[in-house]
Parts: C-alpha cells; sequence; structure tokens
C-alpha cells in the first residue's frame, strides 16, 4: 500500500452507521453521501448499500440477458417473411450444382470448364426467358493477361495468364451509359469445395440476376454481374476486368460478395472510399441490415491476414463499393468441411433479400449518374442487433461527440465546484481515482499474460479453440477477481473510513472520464468507430443525472441498482456484439496465424480487455457493497479449478466432429529440390514430404500419431538460398518458421517445369538484362534474391519498378487458365561493384517453384499413404511440387 504522501487519501466525512438489514433484507445502509456534506452534521438519511449477493446477482444477470439477446439476434438470420422475389431454394440449388464438381482451384477442368459451363448455361436461360422484357443481357467471357504489386502478406508481385471472367451486362433495352458492378468468384483453394467462399455468393447473384431481369418496369442504370474465376490467386480476376475490360469504364460503384467464414449473417465491413450515398442506400434498401463501421476500421487497419476484391476495385479502379462477407465459424474457412450442407437457407435467403434490394435502390437512383457529387466525407454506421441500421455523417458525428465530450466535462466541473470542494480537493480525488483505475488495468493485464504465459509453457496452448467458454472461465475468472481485489484492498487500506457510498460516486465519474477521454483521442484521430465510447459515455451520464435524486436519498437501493442498469443496456447490448464479433474473428485467425503468434497471449489479452471494458462502469458497484470476499473467493475457485483442468490437458484444442469441427490445419507438399551453382551444374537434389503446421501447436499433437513427423526432422533456413531453399507458395515464411522435412523419394509429375534463361546481355548503362522462360502447372511461384551488393533496377512485372523487397528477396506469384502459353519475363541487375567473399558465388540466386494442385499430378503414393495417418482431427492439405534453384 503507497504512503499518504504519495497518493492523498480522500478525506473521510462524518461516521458510516451500517444497519445490519433493512425490511426486506436485501441491503445495508451506511452515512450520508455527497461531497458538498458537512461532515458535523448528523445524517439526514439512511443510505443503502448492496449486499455482496444481490450485486453480483444483478450484474450477472444483466450480462448473462446480453449475451443471450446477442445470440438470439445471430440466429434470427430473417426478419419477417420473403417478399418472394428471391428465391433461395432455386439459389440453394445453384449453389450445390457448382459444389458438386469439388474444389476448383485455378486452371483446373472444374474450375475452367465445369463450372463456366454451368453458369454460362444459367445464363442463357434467364437470356432466353426474359428476351421479350424491357432489358437486354450481354455475356462476356473475359480471360485477362496482366500483373500488378501488392502489399498483403508482406507485399509481392502477381502475374496471371488467361485466367477466367464471365460478365454479364443487364442494361434497359437501348444501352445505359452507367453502371452497378456486383462481383462474386467461383474459384476456390486447393482440397476446399468453397461452398460459402464463395461458392454461395455467385448462387445468390444468379438469382439476383434472374429477379431484376424479370421486372417489368425498366432499370434506370445497367448492372454487370461480375462472376471471376481467379480470386484465391490473390485477386487476379478482378484486376484483369477492372483494369482491361472495356465495361469498366462505365461502373459508377461496385458491391461485392466475400466470405472469412461460413454461413450466419453477411456483414458490411466495408465501405468507400468516402462516397457516403452507398452506406444510405444499404440503410434505406437492406432487408436485414447488418453492418459496423468498427469492421471497417479493424480490417483497414490490417490486423486481419485476409483482403478481398474491394481493395483492387478500390485501388486500380478507383471506384467505391460496398464488402459485405459471412464471417460466422472461420475454424472451417478454407478446409474440406466447408460443404453446401452447412450453409442454411435462410443465410441465402437473407444475402439475397439485400443484395436484391440494395441493388434495385441503386441502379434506380440518380446518385449513381453522377457518384462525384456526392464523394465526399465518411458515414458512421451500425446496427442495433440486426433490426435497424444507424448511420449519419462522420463530420455529424465528430459534432456529437464532442457535444457529448462537453457535457461530461461540464458535468464533472460542477462536482468539482460544490462547496465541499473548495480548494481542488475533488479534482485530486479523482485524479488520485484513476490513477488506482488504471494501474488496476495494468495489474490485471499482467497477470492474467502471466497465466497465459504459464499455460503455454505448460503445452497446452489454444486448449480454448474447441473450448470457447474455458478460455472465458480462466482468463476472464482472473480478469474479473484481480479487478475486484484490487479495488477492495483499495476500499479497505488505502481509502480507510470514507464512506462506501461516495466512493461509489466517485468511482463513477472515473469510468465516465475514462471513456471521455478515449472518445475525444479516438474523435480527433478521425476514426468513426468513436461513435463507441460516445455511447458509453452518453447513456451512463443520462442515466446517472435521471437517477442523481434516487441514489442521493437512498443510496444503492434495489431501485437504483435495477434502473441504472437498465440505463447501461443498449450501449452495452452492442458493445457486447462487437465483442462477439471480435471473437467470432479472432478465435478461428488463431488457428491459421502460423507458429511464431502465441495465441494464449493474443486471447488472454482479449479476454482481459473484454472484462476491463465491460466491468468499467461496474467498478462503483465494489465500492457499494460491503464485502466482496464470496465473490472474489468464487471467481477465484473457478480459476484454480480451471487452471487444473487445463494443465492436466482435460481441453483438447481439435475436433473431427462432424457436426462442429475445429480441426487443425497441415499443409503438405511431395517435394523435389534441385540446386544449381553458378557453372548451371547441379549442386544438390533431395526430396521429401515438406510439412508446415499453421497454428501455434506445430506437431506436438501429430507426433503421437505420425512419430516419424518429430523435431529431429525439423528445417533451417538456409539464409543463401532465395525464401530459404523451400517451396513457398506465398510469401509466408514470417508467419511459419518451424516446419519439417521428412526425406521421400523423387517426385516425377506428369508436366513438368520447363525453365530456362533465354539471353542475357549488359546494357550501355551498366545492368545486366536476363531473360527466362517457364511453362509448368497453373499454378508456380518465382524468389528473386539479388546477392550483396547487387540489387534490381527493372523488370517485366506491374509497371517496371521492383516494389516490396523482402529482406532483400522478391516474390513473384503466377498462375495460369487453360492454354496458356510459355511465360516469359525479364529484369534488369545491377552487379556489385564488390563481390561478398563470404555470400554465395555470382549476382543473383534464382529460384522458381512449380504446384500441382489438382489432377493425376496432385497425389504420389508416399503422399496418399501418410495421409491416411493423420488424425480425424485434422486437415492436412496436401500437394506435388518442386524447388529449382540457379546461381547468375
Amino acid at each position: 500500500m503507497e504512503s499518504d504522501t504519495t497518493v492523498r487519501r480522500i478525506k473521510p466525512f462524518g461516521t458510516q452507521h451500517f444497519v445490519a438489514q433493512d425490511n426486506d433484507g436485501a441491503l445495508d445502509r451506511c452515512g450520508n453521501n455527497g461531497y458538498s456534506a458537512d461532515p458535523k452534521r448528523k445524517p439526514e438519511v439512511s443510505l443503502y448499500l448492496l449486499r455482496e449477493a444481490l450485486a453480483a446477482s444483478l450484474v450477472s444477470v444483466f450480462i448473462l440477458v446480453l449475451w443471450g439477446l446477442v445470440h438470439l439476434s445471430l440466429q434470427q438470420l430473417v426478419i419477417g417473411k420473403p417478399t418472394g422475389e428471391f428465391n433461395a431454394v432455386r439459389a440453394r440449388q445453384h449453389l450445390e450444382r457448382i459444389t458438386s464438381v469439388g474444389p476448383r482451384p485455378v486452371g483446373s477442368q472444374e474450375n475452367e470448364v465445369l463450372t463456366v459451363g454451368y453458369l454460362l448455361g444459367q445464363i442463357e436461360n434467364i437470356r432466353l426467358e426474359t428476351a421479350a422484357g424491357p432489358h437486354q443481357l450481354t455475356v462476356d467471357v473475359q480471360r485477362p493477361t496482366g500483373s500488378f504489386s501488392i502489399d498483403f502478406l508482406g507485399g509481392f508481385t502477381s502475374f496471371y495468364d488467361r485466367v477466367t471472367n464471365i460478365a454479364v451486362r443487364l442494361e434497359p433495352k437501348g444501352g445505359t451509359q452507367h453502371l452497378m458492378l456486383a462481383n462474386c468468384h467461383f474459384d476456390s483453394v486447393a482440397n476446399s469445395p468453397g461452398a460459402s467462399d464463395d461458392a454461395v455468393s455467385c448462387a445468390v447473384m444468379l438469382e439476383v440476376l434472374h429477379s431484376l431481369a424479370n421486372q417489368s418496369s425498366p432499370l434506370h442504370h445497367g448492372v454487370i454481374f461480375l462472376f471471376n474465376g481467379a480470386e484465391e490467386n490473390i485477386l487476379q480476376a478482378s484486376h484483369g476486368f477492372i483494369t482491361q475490360h472495356p465495361w469498366a469504364k462505365q461502373v459508377r460503384a461496385f458491391i461485392n460478395l466475400e466470405a472469412a467464414g461460413v454461413g450466419g449473417k453477411e456483414v458490411v465491413f466495408q465501405t468507400g472510399p468516402e462516397n457516403p450515398w452507398l452506406v444510405q442506400a444499404y440503410v434505406h434498401a437492406a432487408k436485414h441490415p447488418f453492418a459496423s463501421v468498427v469492421g471497417q476500421e479493424v480490417f483497414q487497419s490490417g490486423i486481419i491476414p485476409s483482403d478481398t476484391d474491394f481493395r483492387i476495385y478500390r485501388d486500380f479502379g478507383n471506384i467505391p463499393g460496398i464488402d459485405l462477407a459471412f464471417i460466422e465459424n472461420g475454424f472451417i474457412y478454407h478446409t474440406k468441411y466447408d460443404t453446401a450442407n452447412r450453409i442454411l437457407t435462410d443465410s441465402i435467403q437473407r444475402a439475397g433479400d439485400n443484395i436484391l434490394a440494395v441493388l434495385k435502390y441503386l441502379v434506380m437512383s440518380e446518385k449513381l449518374a453522377d457518384s462525384s457529387e456526392y464523394r465526399h466525407g465518411n458515414m458512421v454506421f451500425f446496427d442495433l442487433l440486426g433490426v435497424v441500421v444507424v448511420a449519419y455523417p462522420a463530420r455529424v458525428g465528430t459534432i456529437l461527440n464532442y457535444m457529448v465530450a462537453t457535457a461530461t466535462f461540464l458535468y464533472l466541473a460542477k462536482k468539482a465546484s460544490l462547496p465541499g470542494n473548495g480548494g481542488g480537493r475533488y479534482v485530486r480525488d479523482l485524479a488520485c481515482a484513476t490513477g488506482v483505475a488504471v494501474l488496476s488495468w495494468f495489474v490485471t493485464l499482467l497477470s492474467v499474460l502471466i497465466v497465459a504465459l504459464l499455460v503455454t509453457l505448460l503445452g497446452h496452448s489454444m486448449f480454448w479453440y474447441n473450448h470457447f467458454y474455458a478460455s472465458i472461465c480462466l482468463y476472464g475468472a482472473a480478469a474479473t477477481g484481480k479487478m475486484i481485489l484490487i479495488h477492495t484492498l483499495a476500499k479497505n487500506l488505502y481509502y480507510g473510513g470514507v464512506r462506501l457510498v461516495e466512493l461509489g460516486d466517485l468511482y463513477f465519474d472515473v469510468s465516465l472520464l475514462l471513456w471521455c477521454c478515449s472518445l475525444v483521442w479516438l474523435t480527433q484521430q478521425g476514426l468513426c468507430s468513436a461513435y463507441v465510447p460516445m455511447l458509453m459515455v452518453a447513456f451512463p451520464l443520462a442515466t446517472r443525472l435521471l437517477l442523481a435524486k434516487e441514489f442521493k436519498h437512498r443510496g444503492a437501493s434495489v431501485k437504483y441498482s435495477v434502473l441504472y442498469l437498465l440505463g447501461l443496456a443498449l450501449p452495452y447490448l452492442h458493445f457486447m456484439f462487437l465483442i462477439w464479433v471480435v471473437f467470432e474473428i479472432f478465435t478461428p485467425i488463431m488457428g491459421r496465424s502460423g507458429t511464431e503468434i502465441p495465441p494464449e497471449v493474443v486471447l488472454a489479452t482479449l479476454v482481459t480487455l473484454a472484462t476491463i471494458f465491460l466491468s468499467s462502469f461496474f467498478l462503483h458497484f465494489i465500492y457499494l457493497v460491503r464485502s466482496t470476499k464470496w465473490i472474489l473467493a468464487g471467481l477465484g475457485s473457478v480459476f484454480i479449478i480451471m487452471f487444473l483442468l487445463v494443465s492436466c490437458g482435460l481441453f483438447f484444442p481439435y475436433s473431427g466432429s462432424p457436426d462442429s469441427p475445429r480441426p487443425k490445419r497441415v499443409f503438405l507438399q511431395h517435394t523435389t529440390r534441385t540446386f544449381h551453382n553458378l557453372q548451371g551444374q547441379v549442386e544438390s537434389r533431395d526430396s521429401g514430404l515438406w510439412i508446415n503446421s499453421f497454428d501455434y501447436t506445430a506437431i506436438q499433437h501429430i507426433t503421437p500419431h505420425i512419430p516419424e513427423i518429430n523435431d529431429s526432422i525439423r528445417t533451417r533456413c538456409r539464409e543463401d538460398r532465395p525464401f530459404c531453399g523451400y517451396p513457398w507458395f506465398l510469401p509466408v515464411k514470417f508467419l511459419s518458421k518451424k516446419n519439417w522435412y521428412l526425406p521421400a523419394s523423387e517426385v516425377s509429375p506428369s508436366s513438368p517445369l520447363e525453365f530456362s534463361l533465354l539471353s542475357r546481355e549488359e546494357t550501355s548503362w551498366g545492368t545486366v538484362k536476363m531473360t527466362f522462360s517457364a511453362k509448368g502447372p497453373s499454378h508456380m511461384s518465382l524468389y528473386l534474391m539479388p546477392h550483396r551488393g547487387a540489387n534490381l533496377s527493372t523488370w517485366s512485372f506491374g509497371d517496371g519498378t521492383p516494389q516490396f523487397d523482402l529482406s532483400g528477396e522478391y516474390f513473384v506469384f503466377y498462375s495460369h487458365g487453360l492454354n496458356a502459353p510459355t511465360w516469359t519475363f525479364w529484369f534488369e541487375i545491377q552487379p556489385p561493384r564488390d563481390p561478398d567473399p563470404s555470400g554465395p558465388e555470382g549476382m543473383i540466386s534464382v529460384a522458381i517453384s512449380s504446384h500441382y494442385f489438382f489432377g493425376e499430378d496432385q497425389r504420389t503414393a508416399q503422399l496418399e499413404e501418410i495421409l491416411r495417418r493423420f488424425p480425424t482431427w485434422s486437415f492436412p492439405s496436401s500437394w506435388v511440387s518442386t524447388y529449382d534453384m540457379y546461381r547468375y
């Protein structure tokens, strides 16, 4: 406990008079409350203090009821009866047909022929059915070739050749000058049916197209329905459309349909840039709104390792749009479990109702014709339990935020000016109490992180992956108990004889002040998410003012406590919804975030922050109860029991349950690596099964099932080889530094990679220009590593300027559709003036890997044999690859 010279104690006012029990036996009473009280006067009234059990019950019921309402709203997928304009049953049939062909990676027959053929057949049926109507329907199959650079996954360059787009233009007969764009993608990652990502969106778009084309009244503007066939190859097909298709110049805005989970509600998580009229269109038209500007600002911050076609249309097309995505059940995103039967028909219905209504609104709007006139400004938007969306311009939000902040400071200033608070006593007391509150946050976070570290060291990381509420019982109980303990110690040891009701009043002001400071800071940063602290200030302040007389005369009575909680209900309900979104997104992400990010630290931090935020306006209840010993005992018991259960390994992270799978993701490549020296001779050659675990537990749970996969075969990075000398499909080696290499037989694909240096010439400006050709499977990765002192000056990709140097290396992602020609590329390199004698020979190391994601070349007998040994709770995604390195 700090001395009085460090933190000044609040001067006690009068003597506390406690009565053991009031008439109903629920409450205690104490002496008079208020900073303006005269300590020499006898109390005129007796003020209530809450009993411990009642206080705990009220807060617990409040939290549980609001949490239940959040989950109830999430299960209510469709509000009201469908109008019949969108036929979800027919859309489901499309979904089942698209996914019936299996995984659809770019370049496969399933993607380029079967799916394309089905979509074109359905579009032709719609065209024939509506030919006599007021609209005309034009179909164009585009197969673009192009290149661009993107700062995703640390940054890399992408090259695509003859990928597939199906563009369908629906417009009034006679044509139109202004178009909306609706985008989905029908390709999938390898080894996943891709029902939610993104076949369901294409099924929805087919049915929306059918509905719009059958309208009896003509549309004012046109719509392009883009079924793109190369999104999983990092947004290639959308780039091909928006930069090369002649219709793209007439697109004024777009709607993108995506997925980061499987089923549930589709949420608007990105809009703009600027163009607030798009948000207003969604607010006015959507039948089942579900939107959050908080999601937009979190997603665009880059902390979520994902991206969508929204980025391409925004950055390369300079057009505004709306980005929607399914976010629930991300545990099975990009796995074999992403099947059509897991998507409820009501999910399809609500998505179709929303997309159809918003598109109809936009194509009938005059704003689409001259959207630049309505461009400026951002919108604050959020929904309330999916029933209604609140939206207003960001400039209005700024004014509103500062008005609420001003009201708060006036409230605090008025209290500071009361007669009993002379000499700045209240300000000093408020500052000290704020220090106690902030100190409790840091001590609580540190304590919970120590627990998380212990769990990690015990080898039970990710125990919550299949048992989420176990993490709440462990980390939530630890955080709540620690905060209550710190404030109980402050109440009993530091504040001593100060009246408890008075302390409760003071700590309400502390919570108000802290939320108000966050409100001002977020507003000054220009973040629309500042509406959250605005709600968390405005409602409690208004509630406090309305209950001021009740609190003054009766203290913490049952009536006051219930009305106080009711006043907090709306902001807390919305805040708990945001907490659900955070956990719904980040919990599954921990299963695919690599071996370097400790998930216990992440989840423990999230649980602790949620506890701190939720407890803010409950702090003063700690000071309004006679005792907290039973609450602390209960929380301590929950924590100890849960810690013992976790330590015993009772909670296994993964599940292969068909109803609720939580698979562990493992990538396996049966690869052959060949390394050439400066003279072009083979320096070394080996083959093996290269194994990557994409979560923190690595292979600790796999080794008991497959003993030969153990740490004795763990790889080490060869810094003198591009990307450590392994066939990385994407530049994610920084996420997964732990991988394993089990020796195996050589692979011999039927269509082996053909790679050669076509020419090498010295330029008059002192560089060396090297031209290469490569012919191989639909997916290849090129790695360039200039040696010390050398640097790339220009190349044939993108705008010609080499970009995104990843620690001295460059990554080029290549893919092609059907009948693609040989890939030819070149670069110019500035040779080093003083070659590094300790480094590799020559001026550059060039490596290329080939990836066989489908067909007969995808599997080998050795790969099949080891796949059969993986446990049912795992999802091993496997393919064949090669890696060839050359020195020049």
